[in-house]
């Protein structure tokens, strides 16, 4: 345990306690900012709805009891569940105030809300005073100024702050720049697991992967696809809109992470000191002859990698890659290679909004 506390200090990151079981949630202990990570299907919801169940147990104590769950007229005992409003789909079938996971929901009445950004949770919680725990599912899709606030109201008031949340990728990278501040700040980690869902695996996963269905065929996301792409986790059967699971080391393919780093990164480069014709070409050659492509030549994982340029808007995806996360290559420049190679216009634009940014 000794050797990991100091690789995780190297690594940048403060102490924090690891968990490895549940046991019913400690309502007296408080100023907490509590981690539940891992990936999709592993149980982090799952958790929170543990939490709120608790919450209904402990409430019904004596009154004597307050008085060790409670700082300021802020009671521990009481929950109240955060999810955002980019996610009012992903739970079609179920009340409007469910804290929902797969198998089952917890009905949280008024003590539920849903949020678009940091300055929305300050007013939640003004209007919650005596509400102690507070659960914010997928906080890493706020913006880093949402960690900051719940240190303050942490130390400021003692509220416990729980965050089931991925906090890596589909790159199996840090997520953004508010997972690492979430990271930070914590004061405990649970580490949560699933099985790996390939179809012959039963290995711990770790890793949330995404791929896309073409013609019935599983075809692997390549590293440069849009890091943020809306629509939830919902099973879907159009290559223009990924699927998701989750995947062992061995199963977890993320083919063109070497050419990205090689090639596109390197060509957007050369764009951004005024030489756009490495990438008009490369792009042209993605678009119209994908075997011709440095691309091609340097996908890795055999046919499992070549699968990935199955998926439609390969160029497209490189062009929001450079422009709206890397910022190499210039609004001019974008809507030039748009009108050059006929790119899916709409498709950029609709996955650039997914992400914040626009042309």
């Amino acid at each position: 345990m000794e050797e990991t506390d100091n690789f995780l200090k190297s690594l940048g990151f403060p102490h924090f306690r690891i968990h490895h079981a549940f046991n019913h949630f400690d309502f007296t202990k408080g100023g907490r900012r509590i981690l539940v990570i891992g990936p999709m299907g592993s149980g982090k919801t799952e958790y929170s709805a543990r939490v709120w169940r608790d919450s209904r147990i402990a409430a019904g104590k004596s009154a004597s009891a307050e008085a060790l769950t409670s700082t300021g007229g802020a009671d521990r005992r009481r929950v109240v569940f955060i999810r955002s409003l980019l996610d009012s789909g992903r739970f079609p079938d179920y009340p409007d105030d469910a804290l929902a996971y797969r198998g089952g929901y917890e009905r949280c009445g008024d003590r539920t809300a849903r949020i678009g950004n940091s300055f929305d949770l300050e007013e939640v919680i003004r209007r919650h005073p005596d509400a102690g725990t507070w659960i914010i599912d997928e906080a890493v899709f706020y913006d880093e100024r949402i960690a900051y606030i719940i240190r303050r109201e942490s130390e400021r008031r003692n509220l416990v702050f729980i965050f089931p949340t991925l906090i890596l990728n589909f790159r199996k990278e840090i997520f953004n720049p508010t997972a690492r501040l979430l990271l930070e700040l914590a004061t405990d980690i649970f580490p949560l697991t699933a099985y790996c869902e390939h179809p012959d695996c039963l290995q711990d996963s770790f890793y949330t992967y995404r791929y896309y269905r073409v013609g019935g065929e599983e075809c692997p996301a390549v590293y440069f696809d849009p890091l943020v792409i809306i629509g939830g986790d919902r099973e879907k059967d159009d290559p223009l809109e990924p699927d998701y699971c989750t995947r062992c080391d061995a199963h977890h393919y993320l083919p063109g992470k070497q050419y990205t780093f090689l090639h596109l990164k390197p060509a957007g480069a050369a764009a951004a000191r005024g030489d756009i014709a490495p990438l008009r070409d490369e792009l042209a050659a993605i678009r119209e002859r994908p075997e011709e492509s440095l691309l091609y030549r340097n996908l890795e994982n055999g046919d499992v990698g070549k699968n990935a340029l199955k998926v439609p808007c390969m160029a497209e995806k490189a062009v929001i890659f450079l422009y709206g996360e890397q910022n190499l290559i210039s609004r001019k420049q974008t809507a030039g290679l748009i009108r050059d190679l006929r790119l899916d216009a709409d498709y950029i634009h609709r996955r650039l909004r997914d992400g914040g940014r626009s042309l």
